[in-house]
């Protein structure tokens, strides 16, 4: 009887076996072809996803949604594959599976034009691959981390960990590897203007794709040729290579790629008068990069419109198409991304250096104690119990102290490093106010000049007169608001008095230009000691000033009533109009609400929006007060 049922355990152990193995042997059979045959790479590890569920083995469903969310990036569909390794973590805690989706779900973020959270996933996927010595891991992240600086035109940290990428790969003979590690700092000497050089880099690396037969990375490589042969002014070898970007995109089926090359035979068109023919393909780029988020491609489709109109003399239309690619711009390379990738950076070397000083002080205060165990054996041979007995006594005593001063001295090690660190930042921090103030304040000044000198020393006709008035005051509203910028971050905190000294301020001259409005403020039972940081602070006063922007541009109101109270530990601000108001069910928020409820969410506050039709709009944001 015992015999049967080792029998029946052993066939059922041989059975999970099989199905757990026939899982990742589909896995890795999809991840083989998927460069050539994305649809098939896909219907296989959907099959093994289902074997996985059914055997419910957590770890291969984790590594078979993650390589779902692999091909799905490589096919563009960036937000199911974020989806997809996302889920992959949830299910495994496997550390080479998680790697591998922190990887993936840090490329995806960069092509979103998240960059922060994209440094943010792939530092935790090389944290790991360090730690196991996973060389070509660890090379294709670097590489992965080096884009997003080059992104950021962060130029001399993104050549420094494309060239830890390239050492590795060209150990590992990986020609993939290399190519793309030669594409992406060619990209680098194309931006710096290089171009001879970075054509010589591209056209290696487009070597290297048809050698391996790789029809993306070819697509990818031609495309970037293209690039420089446009920048060279050699215009007919540029559409050559665009086009054959363009055919093999649509061929393998990567339409997230094909945006950037309609976008680059549009610009080639654009500039060389060719404008008719160049709208189908800003359409066709603008359509696909929307479709599946390519931020980049956005981006430079918006800028080509602009460029189309003005054209075509439609400067109305150009305009509004330049205040979209601004906008969109803005939205992805501010500093807030640029500040956020520097801290998770310092953040990074900074744990790795103390990992490293732990590691070597563990290794000698373990060689320490292995050499006094040796001595106290011998000493034990000659010396009496008692004698012993008071050695290892003092023995005891001794290692204690030393671990206490260890201890300390750790202690002591990680307050100077945050203190460093936050001196820093605040050099930084001054250094990017007064370079604000002194060179982008004195540039905007000058334009406002130069716009009153065009309107004054000629003879302008009414229309362009008026465009000027136009530009001049959306001039002077950049300068109020680079002013705001440089109030907040020349403060380590604000206070509610600096708070409402400023509010106070932006509704005096908001009350004088909008002379039908009665504008009203003030606090009621605020503890004067609440203080925020400068992000907090520059956040609440960014909110107050955009909600009485929409009541002034949507509402037509006759009142506009801003609060701040303290109630229950909270600090309510409320902004207040007897406007037209809206339809909450029906309306589709705009930039305006959106961007209220963004930075709501960044003060980790709450947000209340209420309006009626003909009974005007409330605006209410709840900040908790830690005392």
């Amino acid at each position: 009887m015992k015999q049967c049922i080792y029998f029946v355990l052993l066939f059922f152990t041989l059975l999970f076996s099989y199905s757990q193995n026939r899982a990742q042997v589909l896995n890795d059979s999809a991840l083989d072809i998927y460069k050539d045959d994305h649809q098939k790479a896909i219907s296989i590890l959907e099959d093994g996803l289902v074997i996985a569920q059914k055997d419910n083995d957590k770890k291969e469903i984790g590594r078979l949604k993650n390589s779902l969310g692999v091909v799905y990036r490589d096919l563009g569909t960036f937000d199911k594959a974020k989806t997809l390794s996302l889920e992959a973590l949830n299910y495994t805690n496997d550390s080479i599976i998680s790697a591998s989706a922190y990887n993936n779900i840090g490329v995806v973020n960069r092509n979103l034009g998240l960059y922060d959270e994209a440094i943010e996933y792939l530092i935790k996927a090389l944290s790991i691959y360090e730690a196991k010595n996973m060389r070509r891991e660890s090379a294709t992240t670097h590489n992965n981390i080096g884009i997003v600086y080059s992104f950021n035109n962060i130029y001399d940290k993104a050549i420094e960990y494309h060239l830890k990428a390239k050492a590795d790969f060209e150990k590992l003979d990986d020609k993939k590897g290399i190519s793309e590690v030669y594409n992406n700092i060619a990209i680098i000497y194309a931006n710096e203007g290089n171009l001879t050089k970075a054509l010589e880099y591209f056209q290696y690396s487009l070597k290297i794709e048809q050698i391996l037969n790789d029809k993306k990375g070819i697509a990818e490589s031609a495309n970037n040729v293209g690039a420089v042969y446009y920048y060279m002014s050699e215009i007919d070898s540029a559409l050559v290579y665009f086009e054959k970007s363009a055919t093999l995109e649509k061929e393998i089926g990567n339409f997230a790629g094909l945006g950037a090359s309609y976008n680059n035979i549009a610009q080639v068109l654009l500039e060389y008068n060719r404008v008719p023919q160049a709208k189908k393909y800003i359409d066709s780029a603008y359509t696909t990069a929307k479709k599946y988020k390519v931020a980049t491609d956005i981006e430079m489709a918006l800028e080509n419109y602009s460029t189309y109109y003005s054209a075509n003399s439609q400067p109305e239309k150009a305009l509004i198409y330049y205040k979209d690619f601004t906008a969109f711009k803005d939205s992805i390379h501010n500093q807030n991304t640029k500040n956020k990738i520097a801290e998770l950076e310092i953040e990074y070397q900074t744990e790795k250096k103390e990992k490293e000083i732990l590691a070597q002080r563990a290794d000698l205060a373990e060689k320490e104690l292995d050499l006094n165990r040796k001595n106290t054996q011998v000493i034990g041979l000659i010396i009496l119990a008692v004698l012993l007995f008071i050695l290892g006594y003092l023995f005891y005593s001794q290692q204690k102290l030393k671990n206490k001063q260890l201890q300390r001295e750790s202690e002591l090690k990680e307050a100077l490093v945050k203190i460093e660190t936050q001196n820093k930042l605040q050099e930084q921090r001054l250094e990017i106010s007064r370079d604000l103030h002194d060179n982008i304040g004195a540039q905007l000044t000058f334009i406002i000049s130069s716009l009153d000198n065009l309107k004054y020393g000629f003879q302008l006709p009414e229309k362009l007169s008026n465009k000027l008035d136009s530009i001049g005051r959306f001039t002077t509203s950049t300068i109020h608001e680079l002013r705001d910028t440089i109030w907040a971050m020349n403060k380590n905190e604000i206070t509610i008095d600096d708070l409402q000294a400023r509010i106070s301020n932006f509704i005096e001259k908001a009350d004088r230009v909008s002379e039908k409005i009665t504008f009203s403020f003030h606090t009621e039972n605020v503890n004067d000691t609440i203080k925020f940081t400068s992000v907090e602070g520059m956040n609440i006063y960014r909110i107050i000033q955009e909600a009485i922007h929409n009541a002034l541009k949507y509402a037509n109101p006759t009142e506009i009533t801003v609060k701040i109270q303290e109630i229950n530990n909270a600090v309510v601000i409320q902004v207040i109009d007897n406007g037209k108001g809206f339809d909450i069910e029906t309306v589709e928020f705009g930039n305006g609400l959106n961007n209220m409820k963004k930075r709501a969410h960044e003060l980790e506050a709450e947000i209340e929006i209420n309006s009626y039709p003909k009974r005007g709009t409330s605006i209410i944001v709840k900040k908790a007060i830690n005392k």
